[in-house]
């Protein structure tokens, strides 16, 4: 109990995606097949599948499994928690010394998906953030992202690159005005038979 949260800059994402089909394990096993995770440590159990490493590189990995999986048509749910900070997270098993380049970004930009999403972001260990979030929100609303105010946390819709742009920024961006602590939940839908325009 005496380990305190700030001194790593070891980044992870526990994560899951939902296909609604009778076929969800041949797409997930298929789609594990087409994303790089050679620069994440990678861990996948009956619940959840775990990746850690650098902010890059966990954003690059999830995204482009997220981007594989609505290429197949099927509505798909995806629940992820980012963290950074972690007391609990040590260097010896992570991939920190791997360049920046993102080993998925050039085959997944060609993948336009639109999606909605809902996220949470929670600084813990001091900082200054409010004013963070909200200029962050602000940029994301001048990419053409739709930004939404809903409970317990703040709804967006838009091109799948752009709101992932729009996480990672936050993410990174909270962390850097001092939190020592940073997790962040997000939930998507992509390919719902029942989007919001739909429903409007």
């Amino acid at each position: 109990m005496d380990q305190v949260c700030g001194t790593s800059k070891i980044a992870g994402c526990s994560f899951s995606i939902h296909p609604m089909s009778d076929e969800f394990a041949g797409i997930i096993l298929e789609i594990l097949k087409k994303v790089d995770t050679s620069k994440v440590w990678l861990d996948t159990d009956d619940v959840t599948t775990t990746v850690r490493g650098r902010v890059e590189h966990i954003f690059d990995v999830t995204k482009a499994i997220l981007l594989h999986v609505s290429k197949t048509n099927v509505h798909a749910a995806f629940h992820a928690t980012y963290s950074i900070g972690c007391p609990g997270d040590s260097a010896g098993d992570t991939y920190m010394a791997e360049s920046l380049h993102r080993r998925n970004e050039d085959a997944s930009r060609s993948i336009t998906q639109p999606l909605a999403a809902k996220f949470s972001l929670y600084p813990m260990g001091g900082g200054s953030y409010m004013d963070t979030i909200y200029k962050q929100i602000e940029a994301m609303k001048s990419k053409g992202i739709q930004v939404t105010p809903a409970h317990y946390s703040t709804r967006l819709d838009g091109d799948t690159h752009t709101v992932f742009e729009g996480l990672e920024n936050v993410f990174r961006e909270t962390e850097a005005s001092g939190s020592s602590h940073t997790v962040m939940t997000v939930s998507v839908s992509v390919n719902s038979p029942s989007s919001k325009e739909s429903i409007l």
